[in-house]
């Protein structure tokens, strides 16, 4: 996949339904993450270990 636009976006399990979440999506060699209300506004990404690494610092709890 080479298009953001050809992206399969999903949401958290996590996630309440109350509107306030983002969406994530693998894209190529790195991951997409945008606002779940604007769909068509600004996307973050980063590389997928970056992303692991965020992810895992969550999952741990840590303050840094």
């Amino acid at each position: 996949m080479n298009r953001v636009d050809d992206a399969e976006w999903f949401k958290s399990s996590h996630s309440n339904g109350n509107g306030n979440c983002v969406e994530v999506a693998r894209f190529g060699i790195a991951v997409a993450v945008r606002d779940s209300k604007v769909q068509e506004g600004p996307i973050l990404t980063c590389a997928v270990g970056g992303w692991q690494a965020f992810i895992g610092s969550m999952v741990r709890g840590d303050e840094r």
